[in-house]
């Protein structure tokens, strides 16, 4: 299962401490205590950063489906020009996105609209245009299940992700890559990917990613390595209640060949 980016660490140059305080929130999974101080602020970057907070939950927790549709909502009257409506159109893509992965409810014709729409609003050299090509990425490997399309966007996001030093976006191509070169056998290629997006999330103290972060890794590594890796990805998901929820099923060893 893959699950979302949303760039950046938090953390401003000017080490504002609201940022600060959200970043935290949000890395231990509490996306809902996150969105809540940002209610205080007006205008349409503080709209935007609050949906991408709500959506985030959504597809690690399979709820807060409803909050996240006002949040978007709100986020898209209040955009002021093309880069927030392209942000909000992307945040709406993930949204729908979530939905069909998780199973919630078949939206995928409206993730791929809204991402569409957000390419069209969004310069080729915005801020957010890696995010949105790590995006369309999910949609080519998870719903149109074109792994060559996944990684030509993921790269694109990955250079994006480089160029505009965005570690935590950094840390998702990373697995997604690896992913696909586990997929073709690519078990160096992957274990390096993987390990290399573990090593980014335990450095931003990205808490809630770091155990999805270390059963990618199991799967790449061999006994007793694996075992060790999945343990400690089990203590973290327990620590943090259950989430990502859809994690449980990739916390167990693979079948052994009969």
């Amino acid at each position: 299962m893959a699950h979302t980016a949303m760039s950046g660490t938090g953390t401003t140059a000017e080490h504002d401490p609201l940022q600060t305080a959200v970043w935290r929130l949000r890395s231990r999974g509490c996306w809902t205590d996150a969105a809540a101080l940002l209610a205080s602020r007006a205008g349409a970057a503080a709209a935007l950063q609050r949906t991408a907070l709500l959506v985030e939950r959504c597809l690690f927790t399979g709820d807060g489906w409803g909050e996240a549709e006002d949040g978007l909502r709100t986020a898209e009257a209040l955009a002021e020009d093309d880069d927030d409506r392209g942000a909000a159109a992307c945040e709406r893509g993930q949204l729908a996105y979530a939905s069909t992965v998780l199973n919630v409810r078949d939206r995928a014709d409206e993730a791929r609209t809204a991402l569409g729409r957000a390419a069209a609003l969004l310069a080729p050299n915005a801020p957010g245009r890696p995010l949105l090509d790590f995006r369309r990425g999910l949609i080519a490997e998870h719903i149109a299940d074109s792994p060559q399309s996944a990684k030509a966007a993921y790269r694109r996001a990955h250079a994006g992700a480089t160029a505009h030093s965005d570690p935590l976006l950094l840390s998702f191509t990373w697995r997604h890559l690896a992913g696909l070169a586990l997929r073709d056998g690519e078990l160096a290629e992957a274990r390096h990917g993987f390990a290399e997006s573990l090593r980014i999330r335990e450095e931003l103290g990205y808490l809630v990613g770091t155990a999805p972060a270390l059963a990618a890794l199991a799967d790449a590594e061999p006994e007793p390595e694996a075992t060790r890796l999945r343990a400690e990805a089990t203590r973290l998901f327990r620590l943090l209640g259950g989430v990502p929820s859809w994690l449980a099923q990739h916390l167990q060893p693979p079948a052994a060949a009969v």
